[in-house]
């Protein structure tokens, strides 16, 4: 399923029924999985590694060497999982001696122009709009909608099921669960449509709503509305989940609504 005009090195390990259409060129340390497309003009550079069944669109760039001066050559990986879509013109760096590689999970859609720098970790399910780019060391949770060209500041950290929308600057923590809009970017509520669409019950949206009250609405301190979540929530998973973002937040959160940033 090779086309004589690609061209592939010799020492690439590539699944059997992997499709590559021409022009092509896949480097020497490559694997690519079972099922997977590869369109025209593609670039699949040393350190890639790519799931099944994923599809890569013309002109994508995949393991280019990280834009970091202080990258040295060392070997270093760019991992896609199964089921990942990469549109037109996509660039995913690898990772640099900080991580050794830059990771995407699976069932995601990363759409045209978009760029995923050195060492980011992105989640499961999370779909990328068009133009959005990705500084170095940048996390992602899982099931994560960042809308058409969303900038983000490297180190920084978005949580799971959080939906960042169009043309914002993402320059703080975005907590899982909300929101975010406005510049500053600020909360906008949690991603009710998001959750629902996921499965979520009524009475974990009715939790995250009013956790995510004490927090960002009644204005409170960060410190006091940790405390306040603690003292007044019940253990469960999606509390101890927000309250450990926050508390392990290196750059700090986006504040409320009207709070600045």
């Amino acid at each position: 399923m090779i086309q004589p005009l690609a061209y592939i090195h010799p020492q690439a390990k590539i699944a059997e029924n992997v499709v590559i259409e021409p022009f092509v060129v896949i480097h020497k340390d490559v694997v690519i999985g079972e099922g997977t497309w590869i369109g025209s003009n593609v670039t699949i550079m040393d350190g890639a590694r790519i799931g099944k069944n994923c599809r890569i669109f013309p002109g994508a760039v995949i393991s280019g060497e990280p834009q970091d001066l202080k990258f040295a050559g060392e070997v270093t990986t760019a991992e896609i999982g199964d089921n990942t879509t990469i549109r037109e013109c996509v660039t995913i760096n690898r990772g640099t001696k900080d991580k050794w590689k830059t990771t995407i999970g699976s069932n995601c859609l990363i759409q045209a122009y978009s760029h995923i720098a050195h060492d980011c970790e992105v989640g499961d399910n999370c779909i990328f709009s068009n133009s959005t780019t990705l500084a170095g060391h940048i996390t992602i949770g899982n099931n994560v909608v960042l809308a058409g060209l969303v900038a983000i500041h490297q180190f920084v950290k978005v949580g799971s099921y959080a939906f960042v929308t169009g043309g914002s600057l993402v320059r703080k923590d975005v907590p899982p669960y909300v929101k975010a809009a406005r510049e500053p970017l600020s909360y906008a509520g949690i991603n009710s449509v998001g959750l629902r669409r996921r499965g979520f019950t009524n009475e974990q949206i009715d939790e995250i709503q009013e956790i995510y009250r004490v927090l960002f609405v009644k204005h409170n301190n960060v410190t006091k509305a940790l405390d306040m979540i603690e003292a007044e929530f019940k253990p469960t998973e999606i509390r101890d989940e927000i309250v450990d973002f926050i508390r392990n937040s290196n750059r700090g959160v986006m504040k409320g609504f009207g709070m600045g940033s």
